[in-house]
């Protein structure tokens, strides 16, 4: 695993700001569903985010139950969505399965 270290100076801020924090970021190889990747960076690329920072940004939201995203976004991922036929919901998360593998047998 490479790691890379991104040091964001703590520039003089404005009052009531929050002053920027120092992390270690690794590079990771995650598997995502096609379409969702879709997008997820096209949506990054809209808010003029990378795609790492979206994903961090959505993982910190979700990790405290705070919604990462407001009305006007919500719908630019629906445009999206529909762009790229993503049909898969939140109810889809723990059901989904790559194509060629086989179905998991159920306990009796």
């Amino acid at each position: 695993m490479t790691t890379k270290t991104t040091r964001h100076a703590a520039a003089a801020a404005a009052p009531g700001d929050t002053p920027r924090r120092r992390v270690e970021r690794v590079q990771t190889g995650l598997r995502v569903e096609k379409r969702l990747l879709k997008v997820a960076k096209a949506l990054a690329d809209s808010l003029d985010l990378t795609l790492s920072d979206l994903v961090e940004g959505v993982l910190l939201h979700a990790l405290e139950g705070q919604a990462p995203f407001g009305p006007a976004t919500l719908a630019r991922a629906a445009q999206l969505k529909q762009v790229f036929a993503l049909d898969l919901a939140a109810a889809d998360a723990h059901r989904l399965m790559e194509r060629g593998t086989p179905s998991p047998r159920r306990r009796p």
